[in-house]
């Protein structure tokens, strides 16, 4: 047993009691000490040193059962002025030691901040001992533990998290087991990147009222669902040949980056998935025509776009490659030209004709806003 009076001493160095529970410094005794943590559990619940207090008041009732002369007191520092705080640390611990009389000090601190002062303590006072509360269940580990394994029972969570994850780590397994270790990281960014741009974008939007209009069309037995298989096949075959670009010409030098690999993929692809594109919206326009005739003049345009973008983006992607001395190109930069001319000419083309058309209709439908049969007679 430690002779003398010991001093059960809790430090609050942001004096959170007197900036959120309005209780000055210093605290001295059992039962002011004790008023002093339910006020600042009641002004702030999820506060460190209310269980530091707590701490303080149960180590002061630990020693007085064990026959020891004890007193429990807190001390507040200055909730914004650190070096200001510490002085006044001092200045309280001073007054305590004054009206308690104590010896020697036991320190409880919720935090290696409120350790920092024990320096200013041990000058005023031997510190016999030190407690360092550490809160079992804190929001940082436990808490975030919980939110992580319940989110991962989500459904809708795993799929947005885990999906990309397992997806990127099999496409890394099967480049390494074809024999394109040397491509495995670009495929898997190249995927990853593909599902935040297919997210961010909305494609997935896109896609589910894309299943839901051919889920509708085949119901309904229309024209379209036969052009959107035609399509998907034509998109598949599209992405496939555009890979096998890449791989054809992709060299080990690191000459390529990723605009040249993305060009690669546009040069091989584009021309199938135009075509599976204009073969869709063909199909979309037929059901118009039969079934929606309104709603014809609003569509008519879709194969001439579509058929524009693919035919300025294949020229553009000749050209770069072909000016790029990209191995293997077939293409020289003067026939590539040539091509990105043919293009632009020939997309600015179906623009035109596209909106052409797509006004001759408006006309003729609101010439004879009573007679949606017109339009059979411009088809």
């Amino acid at each position: 047993m430690v002779e003398g009076r010991t001093l059960v001493l809790s430090v609050d160095r942001d004096d959170d009691i007197g900036y959120k529970a309005s209780i000055g410094s210093p605290v001295i005794g059992r039962e002011a000490c004790l008023d002093a943590a339910t006020s600042l559990g009641l002004a702030d619940p999820e506060d460190s040193d209310v269980n530091a207090i707590f701490q303080a008041i149960k180590t002061y009732d630990e020693l007085k059962n064990a026959g020891e002369d004890v007193e429990v007191a807190v001390v507040a520092g200055n909730h914004l002025h650190m070096i200001e705080g510490d002085r006044q640390i001092a200045e309280h611990l001073g007054m305590v030691i004054a009206r308690t009389g104590a010896t020697n000090c036991v320190v409880v601190a919720d935090g290696a901040e409120d350790e920092f002062v024990i320096p200013i303590i041990q000058s005023k006072i031997p510190v016999t001992s030190i407690r360092r509360v550490v809160v079992s269940q804190i929001p940082n580990l436990e808490g975030t533990y919980y939110i992580i394994k319940k989110l991962l029972n989500d459904p809708k969570f795993s799929r947005i998290i885990l999906v990309p994850i397992g997806l990127a780590l099999l496409l890394y397994a099967g480049a390494n087991i074809f024999g394109y270790p040397q491509i495995a990281t670009i495929i898997v960014l190249g995927a990853i990147g593909s599902y935040l741009l297919y997210r961010g974008f909305g494609i997935d939007d896109s896609l589910r009222a894309f299943f839901n209009a051919l889920r509708t069309s085949l119901k309904r037995a229309r024209f379209s669902f036969v052009t959107y298989a035609v399509g998907v096949l034509l998109l598949i075959i599209g992405i496939v040949l555009g890979l096998m670009s890449i791989l054809e010409h992709y060299t080990s030098d690191g000459s390529f980056g990723v605009l040249l690999y993305l060009l690669t993929f546009v040069y091989g692809s584009v021309l199938w998935i135009t075509l599976g594109g204009i073969v869709a919206s063909v199909g979309i326009i037929i059901d118009n025509f039969f079934y929606e005739r309104e709603g014809l003049a609003r569509v008519i345009v879709f194969p001439f776009f579509i058929g524009a973008i693919g035919l300025i983006a294949y020229g553009a992607s000749i050209y770069v490659l072909s000016v790029s001395s990209v191995a293997e190109f077939p293409y020289t930069p003067v026939t590539a030209l040539q091509y990105i001319l043919y293009g632009i000419i020939g997309g600015l083309a179906c623009i035109v004709a596209g909106v052409g058309i797509q006004r001759y209709l408006n006309r003729r439908i609101n010439s004879q806003p009573g007679s949606q049969d017109q339009i059979i007679e411009v088809i």
